[in-house]
Parts: structure tokens; sequence; C-alpha cells
């Protein structure tokens, strides 16, 4: 047993019955998908209007069926958590986790732990499906990590108990960088995992060095990217400059990974443990194929309710070869997007990419960010080694202005660095009203 497993199970989560429980789970859903969701979900369902008085209240009646009930945001749990707790459980005997904020409605939930047993074994499970075994793969983690305190020490702790080592994501330098390298050098990692937009960084400086990090480090066998979109440019580039396959994780604090797969091939759902809708902005079912909200339901957490729970993000499920649900498009977040004068909607991610083509063709970019300030008025911060010239900045602002198809008033700056959330996150684009 490696020492997550023996951690795990020192906190009281069964780790062992959680990994044969999973594996009867599968079969179930292997043997007829829609009876094991009917079963699943009605058993939760009928759990949390029985035991946890929050979500009776927000329920509010006797629901018809199960595309009645109400869907759950996350401003719908911005209460104190002991107001959200079924009976029977307590921050003492759940394991209680809070949320990164990326979204903007940070909060603090929990999973009872036996579900957060569960929830390892499963994604030790979808890792050893696509070739990552996280009882052997030393991981090279790139992800933020608290500045100073107790809780540094403990997450160093988690690391060491988690079979991985921790990058500072917070400093981009050119020197920072260069013990990255050193590190890699001196230490057989088996697997990078971290927040997409570092990872990229890191290539794009190697790519400087025309390094590739599989050289380097022979031991590497896949890099995991997470937390942000993975746009094909980026892709390939950590593809060419790492030296292996990559791998794409979806996933939630609250839910633990919802799919995984490799990088640009459709997803695979956690199935067994997770149920997957996407519905239109009237909560209402959309066709597989169609773009819409995700929202998930956790269908073994009885310490704390998370049933038709939006996600926040948009994306497309649809059925594979075997039958089997996949996600083969995330679509951005929930209201990213660019509100123009004439009242016209581009969604955050196109507006994004289209950017993108045109800063990078430009010059020397590592990234940026965009900020609408006004209908009319943007921010563009980018990190380069080179600024940018008046050529170069009025083919930026032309292409620009072309692609939105009306007169904007563009602000593009050099920056040394840009500001991450205090997880290490960069959240791409933002809109200020």
């Amino acid at each position: 047993m490696n020492l997550t497993n023996l951690s795990l199970r020192f906190n009281g989560f069964d780790i062992a019955s959680a990994k044969r429980k999973l594996e009867a789970l599968k079969r179930e859903v292997a043997t007829d998908s829609a009876q094991y969701y009917i079963k699943r979900r009605s058993q939760i369902l009928e759990f949390h209007l029985r035991n946890n008085s929050f979500y009776r209240n927000f329920v509010a009646g006797n629901p018809t069926g199960w595309d009645s009930l109400p869907v759950l945001t996350k401003a719908d749990l911005q209460k104190p958590l002991e107001e959200r707790l079924s009976e029977g459980f307590s921050k003492r005997n759940s394991h209680v986790h809070k949320t990164s904020g990326s979204s903007g409605n940070p909060f603090i939930f929990a999973k009872d732990k036996y579900c957060h047993a569960l929830t390892w074994a499963s994604i030790q499970d979808l890792y050893l499906l696509a070739g990552v075994n996280l009882n052997t793969s030393y991981e090279a983690r790139f992800y933020g990590i608290p500045q100073g305190g107790m809780p540094i020490y403990k997450e160093r702790l988690k690391d060491v108990l988690s079979n991985r080592y921790r990058f500072s994501i917070f400093d981009a330098s050119d020197q920072n960088f260069e013990k990255f390298i050193n590190q890699f050098k001196r230490v057989k990692f088996g697997h990078l995992n971290g927040y997409t937009s570092t990872l990229v960084l890191f290539a794009h400086y190697l790519r400087s060095k025309n390094l590739i990090l599989k050289q380097i480090c022979p031991s590497l066998t896949h890099c995991i990217v997470t937390a942000e979109i993975l746009l094909k440019d980026d892709k390939l580039l950590l593809e060419q400059q790492f030296g292996i396959p990559v791998l794409n994780e979806y996933g939630s604090s609250e839910t633990g990974v919802i799919a995984f797969g490799k990088a640009e091939n459709p997803l695979k759902i956690d199935t067994a443990l997770l149920y997957v809708e996407i519905l239109d902005d009237q909560n209402k079912p959309v066709p597989n194929g169609t773009s819409g909200k995700i929202v998930i339901t956790s269908l073994f957490n009885k310490a704390h309710p998370f049933i038709r729970y939006q996600i926040g993000d948009l994306g497309v499920i649809n059925l594979d070869e075997h039958n089997n649900t996949v996600l083969t498009n995330l679509d951005g977040r929930i209201g990213d997007f660019a509100i123009l004068t004439n009242g016209k909607k581009v969604p955050a991610l196109a507006f994004y990419y289209v950017t993108k083509t045109v800063i990078e063709d430009s010059g020397n970019v590592k990234e940026f960010i965009i900020n609408q300030n006004k209908p009319n008025k943007f921010t563009i911060k980018y990190v380069a080694d080179i600024a940018f010239n008046e050529f170069q900045l009025a083919k930026i602002e032309k292409a620009l202005k072309t692609y939105l198809n009306q007169e904007i008033e563009f602000v593009i700056v050099k920056q040394p660095f840009l500001d991450r959330s205090n997880r290490g996150k960069l959240r791409q684009f933002k809109r200020d009203f």
C-alpha cells in the first residue's frame, strides 16, 4: 500500500473497501446504465429529503420527477456548513474542504468519509486506465500553494504523503524555471500534473532554450492538465516540449474528477459515482451533442447534497461507440462572454482564441489575459520578453475590431507577470460589469 492509501486509511477513509465497492458499481453500470442511474438517483434524493433540512427546504414541496428538481448553484450554498450538513454528520466525522473560489463564489463543503474514499478509488482507477499508476509514479505538481504560515507546512506534508513534489508556480522568472529544470535533472518524476496555463508557460521557456523535458528526465511518461481550458495549439506545444502524451482532467473540489482522458479525445466520465446532465437556460435537458450547462449529481455523498448541482461550466456530452457517456467538449464558464455596445454577446473562449492567434503571430508572447472594462473598452495584459512595437499593436487592434465588427477601444499593456488566484489559477477573461 502506498503512502496515499495509508494516509487515507489512517484518517478513517476505508480505501480498500472503496476499491471493492467501485468495481461492483462499475459492473452495475456496464450491465444497465439507465437502471443504475434511476436507482442511485432515487436513493441519494430520498436520503437527503429525509435527512437534510437544508435540501428539503430548498426543494420546497413534492417533486413530480427528476427533471422537476431545482438546480443547485454555488450561490445557494453561501451559508454556514453546519446548516447544510445531513443529520448524523458533522465537521468531525466528515471530510471538509473548500472550493478554489475561481468562480467568484467560494464555499466550504463536506463529503462523508466513505464517499471521499470512493472518490479517491475512482481517481486512481481513471488514472490507471490512462497509463498513470499513482502508487508508483512520482508526481511533479504544478499547483498553487499557501504563501506562508502553518497552511504551507500542511500542504507540503500532504504532498509527501501523496507521492508528489510541488513546484512554486507564482514565480515565472527565468531563474525559477532554471530551478525547475535542475530538479527534473535530479529526480525521477513519473508524470506532471498542474494548471494548464503554468505548464504552457514552462513549455514556452523550454522551447526558448531548445530543450525537451523527456530528454532531461527520461522517467517521465505523461503530462496531465487540469483546472483551465486546453487549446489545441497549447496541447501541441506541451507534447513537443515535454516529449510525452498529454492527458486532460476535468473535475471540481466538490465532486472529484468528473472526466478524464487523452487531450482532444472524448473524456471518460466517472459514470459510477456521478450523474452528469447538460441543461439549457431553463434547466431543461438538451439532446446529446448540444452545448449547455454542466450539472452534476454526486450519487454517494450523504454528508452534503450535491443533487443537480450546477458546476459553473458549459460543455457537451455524447455516447461513444461502446455506448459510454463521454464529455466531448468544454465550452468555458457560464457567464464568460463579452457584451458589446450593440448588445451582441461574444463567447469568451472564442474571443480569447482569436486574440491568442493574432497576438502570437505578432510577437513572443508567453501568456495574456483580457479584461472587458466597458462594452466598448478592453484591456489586454501580456507577458513577453520584448514589447510590441507600434506596427504590431496596430495589427492586433485592427484584427480584433474586424472580428468584433465595431469600434472598440483597446489598451494593450506589457506586464512582468500576470496576477493569478491565491491557488495559482489564471482566469483568461474577465468582465468588469
